[in-house]
Parts: structure tokens; C-alpha cells; sequence
């Protein structure tokens, strides 16, 4: 499974809405990230550039998508990045990887 960090701020319309009905914030990304396979492993209000973040562990980068892809069609989001994390072993691959593609390039002369 794959680790995604997604940063959202909300637009003013969905601040009212929460002002004027609160709700279970967690509860509904929870629902969301587990109608695609996954789940939720943190969900944060902040300060900042962002209003909140949210980590979640999906099946595929598809699901990633999927996940970004429903939270813009919501609305409620006036901005939203979601990057998938990798771990030290990821990582260790990925540097390998570069370095057979790199042996593998011939950069322009």
C-alpha cells in the first residue's frame, strides 16, 4: 500500500457551512479514503498556507488520484496537494533505479 500526505485549505463557503453545522470533519475524510480501498491514518486542522493535512495509506497511485480527484469535484477545497511518500527502503530503490536509468541516458551534446 502506498502513504499519500494531502494539504487542503477550505473555501470560505465550506468555513461557514462547518461554522453554521458542525460535523465530523475526521469522520467524513475517514469514509472517503476507505471507499477506495484505504485508510485513514491522520487528519489534522493547522495554521498556516493550509488549513489542515491529512495521511492516508491507499492500494495504487490510482486510488491517490481518485482520492485528490473527489475532494476537488467536492468543492469544499480551495486548494489541495497530495504527494505520495516513500520510506527509507523506497527511497534506497529508487536511487538505484535512477542510477540504471542514468547509465541507460545519452543527454544531448
Amino acid at each position: 500500500m502506498a502513504k499519500y500526505v494531502s494539504f487542503f485549505s477550505y473555501t470560505s463557503e465550506a468555513v461557514k457551512g462547518m461554522i453554521d453545522r458542525p460535523s465530523d470533519r475526521v469522520a467524513a475524510a475517514k469514509a472517503r479514503v476507505e471507499s477506495l480501498g484505504g485508510t485513514l491514518e491522520a487528519f489534522y486542522w493547522m495554521q498556516g498556507q493550509h488549513d489542515g493535512l491529512q495521511l492516508s495509506e491507499l492500494p495504487e497511485s490510482v486510488n491517490g488520484a481518485a482520492l485528490s480527484a473527489a475532494v476537488a469535484a467536492s468543492g469544499a477545497a480551495s486548494h489541495l496537494e497530495t504527494h505520495q511518500l516513500f520510506d527509507a527502503d523506497q527511497q534506497a530503490s529508487i536511487m538505484k533505479m535512477a542510477g540504471t536509468a542514468l547509465k541507460a541516458y545519452t543527454p544531448p551534446a
